[in-house]
């Protein structure tokens, strides 16, 4: 007797006779089948379609390495992305502006408007960058930290006694510049009604802890040249101390600013230069007493819509090393109020010397 297995093709209905005689009910044979030819034929295509989608994307995407002044910088981006999208990615990370910028792959200078696809650049390639002269803004943060390791790695904290606070105490100046300090000294905490002025400038900080708020009466805080992280700095603290009208964090690694800052309403000067930032938060405009702000050296590519409208004081702006542009800043609301004002102080500051220009220039009022 034949026998044959229709259980593999979905047939149950089989009625077997001797030699060989078979009758089959093909009833839904036809239908069935069809339908498991479509299901298998979907699937596969389904399949196919999510490998050519990975290889694709995968395709798209380049971890590249920028060489610049010693330093190996890893940047991850889409090849068509053009060299001016990736000269972009770099000023926040070298301080230099895009156009001091001179990418070189392969012996050749790499235009701004191609993609780096066009321009042969793939997978783990490595470019050179070249900063042109009077165009590279300073230390970016890796030069910077290298140089603040070389200087550091062999010091030791300064000893701070307890005749210093005393003293301090006494003058409500409490000068810890350039200690070496990796953390705030918790005897500080306890001068709550005596700190005026806090200067934690040039040291190895990276945690500004809550408990700054305890100085309730501080009026002038230095922090600038550590190492501040964006997620060890509580803003919580600091925009509790409501008697705080200088501010500085230059020159550490901060990538924000919260919007929280506008509750620090009797800050007169701020200075955030030569950090990471690429924005600010709109409640600048809440600053209406600012006088000052240093800005330089950062990835800013615009101001807070409101700054010159409601910061009617605001008479110095440093915008030296970002890609702001004076087209840009006349577009913005309170741009001719400002300038009167900055023309106004430029010219007092101006009567005691001799030549000069009231010219705006981005980064001029700093240094007067």
């Amino acid at each position: 007797m034949l026998i044959l297995n229709f259980k593999a093709i979905g047939i149950k209905n089989i009625e077997f006779f001797p030699r060989c005689h078979l009758q089959v009910k093909l009833q839904n044979l036809a239908p069935r089948a069809a339908q498991k030819s479509r299901r298998e034929t979907d699937r596969r295509d389904a399949q196919k379609k999510r490998r050519m989608e990975k290889d694709e994307k995968s395709s798209d995407t380049a971890n590249i390495t920028i060489k610049f002044s010693g330093q190996s910088i890893p940047i991850s981006l889409s090849l068509e992305s053009t060299i001016r999208d990736l000269k972009s990615l770099l000023q926040p990370l070298t301080n230099v502006l895009p156009r001091g910028q001179k990418l070189i792959f392969k012996g050749r200078i790499l235009d701004d408007h191609v993609t780096l696809r066009s321009s042969g650049v793939s997978d783990r390639a490595k470019i050179m960058l070249v900063a042109s002269q009077g165009l590279h803004q300073g230390d970016g943060p890796i030069s910077r930290l290298a140089n603040a390791n070389r200087g550091k790695k062999n010091e030791k904290s300064v000893a701070v006694g307890k005749s210093h606070f005393e003293r301090w105490k006494s003058t409500g100046v409490f000068a810890l510049s350039g200690c070496n300090l990796t953390a705030i000294p918790d005897e500080l905490w306890t001068c709550g009604p005596y700190a005026r002025v806090l200067d934690l400038s040039h040291n190895s900080l990276q945690d500004v802890p809550a408990s700054i708020g305890l100085l309730c009466y501080l009026e002038r805080l230095l922090l600038n040249a550590n190492e501040i992280l964006d997620d060890f700095i509580s803003w919580e603290g600091l925009t509790s101390l409501k008697s705080l009208t200088v501010l500085s964090l230059s020159q550490n690694q901060l990538y924000n600013v919260p919007a929280s800052i506008g509750e620090c309403t009797a800050l007169l000067e701020v200075d955030l230069m030569a950090n990471l930032l690429v924005e600010l938060p709109e409640t600048f405009g809440n600053l209406q007493n600012l006088k000052a702000l240093y800005l330089s050296n950062n990835g800013l590519k615009a101001l807070p819509p409101t700054l010159f409208k409601m910061c009617t004081q605001l008479s110095t702006l440093d915008l030296h090393g970002t890609q702001i542009t004076m087209d840009m800043l006349r577009q913005f609301e309170g741009w001719e109020d400002f300038d009167t004002r900055r023309r106004l102080k430029l010219k007092k500051q101006l009567d005691f010397r001799v030549g000069g220009s009231a010219k705006f220039d981005e980064g001029a009022d700093k240094s007067f």
